[in-house]
C-alpha cells in the first residue's frame, strides 16, 4: 500500500469547511479583505444550493411553466400544439444552467483569488487545528485562528418500513431522470415537494402528494389556500393528513401504504418513482468536533447570536447552523451569515444575527413569498394589530396577464408599524422585496402608500393594500365635515 503524501503544516487566519453558498462566501470576502484562507469541500463546489437545490430545481421550473404556457395560451386567443415533452433535453437543460453557474463556483476561480483549495474531508484535531485528508490520497495539517463549518445539510431519510429497499429519490438524485415519471410519488408537503409536484405535472406525470400535517404547514394558511387551490386545479392528487406507513417495491415501481395521521382510514398508492422530501439532516459525520470543544445535536451545531460555536474561534453557518441562527435554510440566509462571520472574524466587531427582515419564497405557481412576522405570529406575541388586504384580482396587470389569484395580506400595527407581510401570487417573491426593505429600514406604512408605483405592475397592489390602512380616516366623517368647511372659503 502507498504511503500517503505529506506536506508542511499549513497556517492560515481562517479555514473554511464546506465549498457550498455559505462557506464560499466567507472565502471569497475573506480573501479579497486581505485575509489568508483556506477551503475544504469533499464534494462538488458550490454545494446543494448550484448542485442539486436551487438551480437545478428552478431551471426544471422554468421548463415545466414553458409547457404550461403552450398548454393554457388558448385563453389569450393563441392556439398551440399540446406539449411534447422530451425529459432528457428537460435534463440537458438543467445541467446547461448548473454548467453555466458553475465556473464562478470553482476551484480554479476561488485559487485565482488566492484561497487555498483542498479537495477532500476535514477532522478537527484540536481547537482550530484540523487534518485533511485529500481525494488523492494526501494528508495534510491546517491551523487557522479562526474556523469556519459550513458543510450544509443532506436529504432528511425517515425510517419507514421498506423505504431503503427500492430506488427511492431525493433532490440530490431527482434531476438526474431522463425519463418523465409515469405516476410521482412525493412524501412531504413543503416547498421542495409542492415545487417538485406542480413542476412534474405540468410536464406530463401523475403527481401525488403525500403530508402529514397539511401543505407548506409554516405558512399563513389564508396564503397556502391560494397555492392548495391551483395545484389541486392543475390535477395534482393531494393527501394531507396522511403518513406513510411503509413501501413495498415490485417492477413497476413503489407501493404506498398511507394512513391518516390521526388514526383513521388507510390507503395504498402505487406509482412508478417514489420522491422523499422531508426536510434537512445537517453534514456532522466524520467532522470529529468533540476535538474541538464543539457541541453539536440533530438540529446542527449550536451557536450564538453571532453564530459562535462553544468554542468560541469556531463558527458555524448555512445549513449546518442549529439553535441559535434562526434555523431558516436558505442560500440568502448562508450569504447573509458569511457576512456577520466576516465582521466577527475580520474586524471583531460583534456583529449578531437578525432575521427579522428574512424573507422566504415557495416558487409555485403562484408563489407565496412571505416577510416578517406573520397573523398567527402577532397573535401569539400578544401584539395589537390590524389586517390590510389588496386582492390580485383588483389589479389591473394581473387581469391583463391572466393571473388574478392571490392576495397581498400585511400585518400593521394601529400606529402603522409593518410587522409582517405576505404575498400569494404571480411573482410575489420580486413584489415583497419593497416590503423586505421597508421592515429593514424601519418604514412605517405610508411611505408604502404614498410611493409612487409605475402603472401597471404587479406590485401596486402592495400600494394598494398600504393604503388602505387610511381609508378609514380618509374618507370618514371628520374628513367630510373638514372639506365642507373648508369650502365655505371658496
Amino acid at each position: 500500500m502507498a504511503e500517503a503524501m505529506t506536506f508542511t503544516p499549513l497556517t492560515v487566519d481562517l479555514c473554511v469547511i464546506g465549498g457550498g453558498s455559505a462557506g464560499l462566501s466567507v472565502a471569497a470576502g475573506a480573501v479579497q479583505m486581505g485575509a489568508s484562507v483556506a477551503l475544504v469541500e469533499r464534494g462538488p463546489m458550490g454545494g446543494d444550493c448550484l448542485n442539486f437545490g436551487c438551480v437545478p430545481s428552478k431551471a426544471l421550473l422554468a421548463a415545466a411553466h414553458a409547457a404550461q404556457v403552450a398548454r393554457t395560451a388558448a385563453r389569450f386567443g393563441v392556439d398551440l400544439d399540446p406539449p411534447r415533452v422530451d425529459m432528457a433535453r428537460v435534463r440537458d437543460h438543467v445541467r446547461g444552467v448548473i454548467a453555466g453557474i458553475a465556473p464562478h463556483d470553482s476551484v480554479a476561480r476561488f485559487e485565482d483569488l488566492g484561497v487555498s483549495v483542498f479537495t477532500g474531508t476535514a477532522r478537527f484535531t484540536g481547537r482550530t487545528a484540523l487534518a485533511v485528508a485529500g481525494s488523492d490520497g494526501s494528508e495534510r495539517v491546517v491551523t487557522a485562528r479562526r474556523v469556519v463549518v459550513a458543510t450544509g445539510s443532506a436529504p432528511l431519510v425517515p425510517p419507514i418500513p421498506g423505504l431503503s429497499d427500492g430506488p427511492f429519490l431525493t433532490n440530490e438524485t431527482l434531476f438526474d431522470l431522463a425519463e418523465l415519471p409515469r405516476r410521482l410519488l412525493i412524501l412531504g408537503g413543503g416547498p421542495v415537494g409542492c415545487e417538485m409536484a406542480q413542476a412534474f405535472r405540468r410536464l406530463g406525470a401523475e403527481v401525488h402528494l403525500v403530508e402529514r400535517t397539511s401543505l407548506l404547514n409554516r405558512d399563513d394558511p389564508e396564503l397556502v389556500a391560494v397555492a392548495r387551490t391551483a395545484l389541486a386545479e392543475e390535477g395534482i392528487h393531494l393527501h394531507e393528513g396522511m403518513a406513510a406507513r411503509a413501501v413495498a417495491w415490485n417492477r413497476e415501481g413503489p407501493r404506498l401504504s398511507i394512513a391518516r395521521s390521526d388514526g383513521g382510514g388507510e390507503g395504498i398508492l402505487n406509482g412508478s418513482h417514489l420522491l422523499v422530501a422531508l426536510g434537512r439532516s445537517p453534514n456532522l459525520v466524520g467532522l470529529n468536533l468533540e476535538a474541538a470543544g464543539i457541541d453539536q445535536n440533530p438540529k446542527g451545531i449550536p451557536v450564538d447570536s453571532r453564530l459562535r460555536t462553544s468554542n468560541k474561534k469556531v463558527f458555524a453557518i448555512g445549513d449546518v447552523a442549529g439553535d441559535g441562527a434562526g434555523s431558516p435554510r436558505f442560500t440568502h440566509v448562508a450569504g447573509y451569515h458569511a457576512g456577520i462571520v466576516i465582521k466577527n472574524t475580520l474586524f471583531r466587531l460583534p456583529a449578531k444575527v437578525d432575521l427579522s427582515a428574512c424573507p422566504r419564497v415557495t416558487y409555485l405557481d403562484p408563489e407565496i413569498a412571505q416577510v416578517g412576522l406573520t397573523e398567527a405570529e402577532s397573535k401569539e406575541k400578544g401584539v395589537d394589530y390590524k389586517v390590510l388586504r389588496w386582492e390580485m384580482a383588483e389589479n389591473d396587470r394581473a387581469r391583463a396577464e391572466g393571473a388574478t389569484a392571490g392576495l397581498v395580506k400585511v400585518i400593521v400595527t394601529p400606529k402603522g408599524r409593518i410587522l409582517g407581510v405576505g404575498i400569494a401570487g404571480k411573482s410575489a417573491g420580486e413584489v415583497i422585496q419593497s416590503w423586505v426593505l421597508a421592515l429593514h429600514a424601519g418604514l412605517k406604512i405610508g411611505a408604502l402608500a404614498t410611493m409612487i408605483a409605475p402603472y401597471p405592475t404587479l406590485g401596486e397592489a402592495g400600494k394598494r393594500a398600504a393604503g388602505s390602512f387610511y381609508t378609514d380616516s380618509l374618507f370618514g366623517s371628520r374628513t367630510r365635515k373638514l372639506v365642507r368647511f373648508l369650502s365655505r372659503f371658496g
